[in-house]
This record gives C-alpha cells, sequence and structure tokens, in this order.
C-alpha cells in the first residue's frame, strides 16, 4: 500500500498543510523558502548549522499542538524536549540549551500545566539539556485549545562530524534505530477512543546519548529524525535532495505486532505515519554493522536494523521497497493528511 496522495490545490491553508508530506513540502517552498531562501536555510536540514565566531553551532526550532495533551508514552510536554533535542541531535549536534513558549488557553487547568511541566523538567534532564528562556501567552477561551508549546535548541557542533545529504554515496547503507509507527497510531487511538486492546504507547524519547557515541566511532553521513510524514516522507526529501536512489525491504522495516495490525485494520501505510523516538542513519556498507552494535547497546536503539540501500547517485530521485513476493512498491511522501495534530 502507498502513502495516499491528494492532488488538489488549494488557495488557502488546509489541515494537510502541515502534515509533513508533499502540501507541507510545496507551502515551504513556494512561500517561505521562496521569501527567505539563504545558502544556511536552503540546506533544508532538521535544523540550521551555523558560523559563530569561529564556531559551529546548531539551531532549531518546533511547535507542539498534539492533541490530546497527555498519551501513553508522554504527554506534549517531554514530546516537546524529546522533539527538539532529536532535531540538533540529526544535525550532528550536542544538545545544550532549550527555550520554551507556552500558549495557554484561558480555562486551562493549572494542575495539568504542573504535570506537563514537570515532565519536561524530567526529560531535559535525560537529555543533558537546560531549559533557559521562555514566554507565556494567554488567549481567550475557546480560541487556544488547551495549550500550545513552542520550543527553540542550541547545540555545538563537534569538529568532525558532517551531516550533510551531500555526503552520501551510492552503496551507503540505510539505518533505523527502532520500530516505526508507533507514536502516531497512539495518538490515533487515544483520540478516537478505538478500544485497542493492545496498549500502543508513543516512541517519544531524546536520542542524544545513543547517537552522539555512535558519532564517535562511525562517519555518519547523513541522518533524519522521521517525524511528520514518517520515514516515507523523510526518505523522499532526502533522495529529491541528493538525486539518489532508495531501495527499502519491506521485511526488514521493524514495527510493532499492534502497531501493525491497527495500520492494517485503519488502512495506514506504515512508512507514512509519524515517528519521535527513532533516527535514520545512512553509513558506509563497511560502518554497518558497528553501528548497529552501537545502537543496540542503548534501550532505544536495541531494535535497531538496516532496512535498505543507496542503489546510485545523481539520477532521477525515487525510493522503492521490495516487497517479500519479490516485487517493487513505489514509497511515495504523503501529499494529503492521514493524521492532524500529531505532534
Amino acid at each position: 500500500m502507498n502513502c495516499p496522495v491528494n492532488l488538489k490545490k488549494s488557495d488557502k491553508i488546509e489541515i494537510a498543510h502541515g502534515g509533513g508530506g508533499k502540501m507541507s513540502e510545496n507551502l515551504i517552498k513556494e512561500i517561505f523558502i521562496k521569501n527567505f531562501s539563504n545558502n544556511i536555510l536552503d540546506i533544508q536540514h532538521d535544523g540550521a548549522v551555523l558560523e559563530l565566531y569561529s564556531r559551529r553551532i546548531a539551531y532549531s526550532t518546533d511547535s507542539f499542538v498534539v492533541n490530546p495533551l497527555f498519551f501513553k508514552g508522554g504527554d506534549i510536554g517531554d514530546l516537546a524536549i524529546n522533539g527538539t533535542v532529536n532535531d540538533l541531535t540529526a544535525c550532528g549536534a550536542e544538545p545544550l540549551f532549550i527555550s520554551v513558549g507556552f500558549i495557554i488557553e484561558e480555562g486551562f487547568e493549572i494542575e495539568n500545566l504542573k504535570k506537563i511541566a514537570v515532565s519536561m523538567a524530567k526529560a531535559a534532564a535525560k537529555a543533558g539539556v537546560s531549559i533557559v528562556t521562555g514566554d507565556t501567552k494567554v488567549v481567550e477561551n475557546g480560541k487556544g485549545d488547551g495549550l500550545y508549546i513552542n520550543t527553540s535548541g542550541i547545540g555545538v557542533m563537534k569538529e568532525h562530524i558532517f551531516i550533510n545529504s551531500e555526503r552520501i554515496k551510492a552503496g551507503d547503507d540505510i539505518i533505523i534505530t527502532g520500530p516505526i509507527a508507533s507514536h502516531g497510531m497512539c495518538i490515533l487511538s487515544e483520540r478516537n477512543n478505538l478500544g485497542f486492546e493492545a496498549d500502543i504507547k508513543s516512541d517519544t524519547a531524546s536520542l542524544n546519548k545513543m547517537i552522539d557515541k555512535v558519532m564517535e566511532n562511525i562517519d555518519i553521513h547523513m541522518m533524519r529524525d522521521p517525524t511528520r510524514g514518517g520515514v516515507a516522507s523523510s526518505l523522499n526529501e532526502i533522495a529529491e535532495k541528493s538525486n539518489i536512489e532508495i531501495c527499502l525491504e519491506d521485511e526488514l522495516i521493524p514495527i510493532n505486532k499492534d502497531v501493525n495490525s491497527l495500520c492494517e485494520l485503519l488502512g495506514f501505510e506504515p512508512l507514512c505515519v509519524a515517528n519521535e523516538g527513532v533516527m535514520i542513519l545512512f553509513v558506509s556498507p563497511e560502518d554497518s554493522e558497528k553501528t548497529l552494535s552501537l545502537l543496540k547497546c542503548f534501550e532505544e536503539g536495541k531494535n535497531s536494523c538496516k532496512i535498505g540501500t543507496v542503489i546510485k547517485k545523481n539520477v532521477a530521485p525515487i525510493v522503492y521497497s521490495k516487497t517479500i513476493y519479490g516485487s517493487k512498491r513505489v514509497i511515495e511522501m504523503i501529499t494529503g493528511e492521514q493524521l492532524p495534530r500529531i505532534c
């Protein structure tokens, strides 16, 4: 099953414009990159890598509008911290500092705000980052849906680390650090009260310490945090940026049995579903086994595995997967919105 495609054009913002797929990509290119274009922004990584007084730093920002605010495995608070930490990590940085902006709806329960603040503090401590500045705004009842959070993060780049899609080579192995689609299907299940008997939890987690261990020992060519739009959107974005042909293998792609069952029941392509605790890595084939060995030393990476290969470079970009029957299916970036408000 390929990701759903919606070719409808609109002159107004739709929910699908925030879904991390083709409509999001078009919005970013046609409005934001066209108007804000510069040599840093145009790299289109998970964050910006900046030269500052002879040092390289990474800077990233994100906003969180997840519904529900509390879900199995986490809440909007630790999701916000983990998401920003992982964006900086995907750049090859050591995350250090985070800012937090709260937009709170009038009438929101203070006790719930306390729980979220505690969750954020625990997540920051676990990741080894400090929340150093912030802002609070309150909007009228009925105009804020409870709580929105914006975070920005700063990290320091190590001298020998260069994560960039241009470094991808033909023959590179593609590794994923854990099972896919858990976060998106958790949110869908809880939001719609599906009553699914299985205990599906979000995979939200900070991956910086695990990835830092890998970077100390392995030359990672490229990384991506496959959140909105899932693995499908991330790999298509990378393929388009690098002009590469990517071949995945269906039987290698890790997914929790219950998550997969829910995807099949509802007609979702797991590769298009959001993740919040996995990373995609591109490494040389001779480094693949050692990379997996290092990842498996961590709880977040115990189910890491190779899922595909870069077949060719300097070709028309394409992502496809070999099925268990030996045929190939094209993996497309989603155009419409499978599931809004997942992060």
